[in-house]
């Protein structure tokens, strides 16, 4: 069999998609000498088959998240100058390599890196919650900044987190806080949520208090700030540990005689996101904006053994995990751009990166709302089963070529791609923005 016949026979197994080119243009993917499967279901048979070339879509987004949770990709600075010339750096180094967006946490603890009148300063900014600069908004300065370097800034906001891990009790980590914290004014909307070393705090999506502040929050930014996008990510309810720990506030607003506590809680996460896209709307029409809203959330929303309308998967399903039902939003229209968190290689044994994509690209059909799709560069490191492949970020996004529908990617995260942690990283990341992209990085 030659090699245009193989890959005819190959195509036959798979699902029908766009061809940009000939037969040749395309490969099938081989992992240890094998075929890589399309799916986890059992008996599959279709082949991962992926094009050869690189061809930039019209319009197509490339971002990157820049998280300032524990200073995870951006330090705590001493002076505004400092601060500029890093958020600066990260721009240009963005705009070399071809990226079109950053999407930037502004809001990771139930704090702010903004003037707010809702929220502190960050603790992540300067090292201590409620201080920051003198006559410098952080920012303004960088969606300024941001729109020098050609870039669209997505204010990213962590809608829930108090903290992530304390070994204090609630009222002690709570006193902590600055003094017009929040959840230091609100313990009653507070929920302390047990996790490995100790408690993660966080705002209780049940509460009617939580709702109305986190409008304002959002409000106060699309008011005062020229952002592109209201950012959230896939922090709703605890991924573990939840139990019946919100069982009070259930009892005391559920309004609907027929909802269990998980209905409950699907129904406030639910209303908190189409409350924010009709916030936001209602002010682009009132203000002549256009800031979109969009949500990174956990990759998989159900598998098909819970559902009909669920991805060939096996994995978490956030619909039961985080209580949101994200196709849900997607259908309704409340979201202008999903980026779901695929953060798994093509040979992943419970949520595979391919037939994952296509689902979520066959979700979005015929809606209002853009895919982009969420990649773990994080995971690029020897040893990790498929990640040790140093083509796998780029073939994840050349498969994204195969739907017209995907607009484009964003990658998890910014040091993972410009200050690499090893030869495998360093490799994939050169191959996917300088050979696809014809992009510049900082390092050889």
């Amino acid at each position: 069999m030659n090699k245009q016949t193989a890959i005819l026979s190959a195509l036959a197994l798979t699902l029908p998609f766009f061809l940009a080119g000939a037969p040749d243009s395309f490969k099938v993917l081989y992992e240890n000498g094998k075929p890589v499967p399309y799916s986890c279901l059992k008996g599959e048979q279709r082949r991962v088959i992926v094009p050869t070339v690189y061809r930039k879509k019209s319009g197509e987004f490339r971002g990157a998240w820049v998280a300032t949770i524990s200073n995870l990709d951006f330090p705590k600075t001493d002076t505004p100058y400092a601060f500029k010339m890093k958020f600066r750096s990260i721009a240009v180094n963005l705009k070399r390599a071809g990226f079109t967006a950053v999407i930037f946490q502004v809001r990771p603890s139930n704090d702010a890196f903004y003037q707010s009148k809702y929220n502190p300063w960050s603790r992540y900014i300067r090292g201590t919650e409620g201080y920051a600069y003198k006559n410098f908004d952080p920012l303004q300065y960088m969606t300024a900044e941001a729109q020098r370097q050609g870039l669209e800034f997505h204010a990213w906001l962590n809608p829930f987190r108090v903290v992530k891990s304390t070994a204090l009790s609630k009222r002690d980590y709570l006193a902590t806080l600055a003094p017009g914290n929040f959840a230091r004014r609100n313990p009653d909307a507070v929920l302390s949520v047990p996790v490995q070393g100790g408690n993660m705090l966080m705002l209780d999506p049940g509460h009617p208090k939580v709702k109305e502040f986190l409008l304002n929050t959002v409000g106060e930014i699309i008011a005062n700030y020229n952002v592109d996008a209201i950012h959230f990510d896939d922090y709703f309810y605890p991924y573990e540990g939840i139990r019946d720990l919100d069982a009070a506030t259930y009892r005391t607003y559920n309004r609907i005689s027929k909802f269990t506590i998980q209905d409950w809680r699907r129904n406030n996460i639910d209303d908190l996101i189409c409350s924010v896209s009709s916030l936001i709307r209602k002010n682009n029409s009132s203000k002549g904006k256009q800031i979109q809203f969009g949500v990174s959330p956990f990759g998989i929303w159900l598998n098909q053994a819970s559902t009909k309308y669920g991805s060939p998967t096996s994995g978490s399903e956030s619909y039961f995990k985080q209580f949101a039902d994200t196709r849900y939003w997607v259908k309704k229209g409340w979201l202008d751009y999903i980026i779901p968190q695929i953060y798994w290689n093509f040979s992943h044994a419970k949520a595979p990166y391919a037939a994952l994509t296509d689902w979520w690209s066959d979700t979005v059909a015929g809606t209002r709302t853009k895919l982009y799709i969420g990649l773990g560069a994080y995971n690029l490191k020897p040893g990790a089963a498929g990640w040790g492949n140093s083509d796998e970020l780029k073939n994840q996004v050349l498969y994204t070529l195969r739907r017209s529908n995907i607009r484009g990617v964003s990658l998890f995260s910014y040091k993972h791609l410009f200050t690499p942690d090893n030869a495998v990283k360093k490799e994939a990341v050169k191959k996917l923005v300088v050979d696809c992209w014809r992009g510049e990085l900082p390092y050889r």
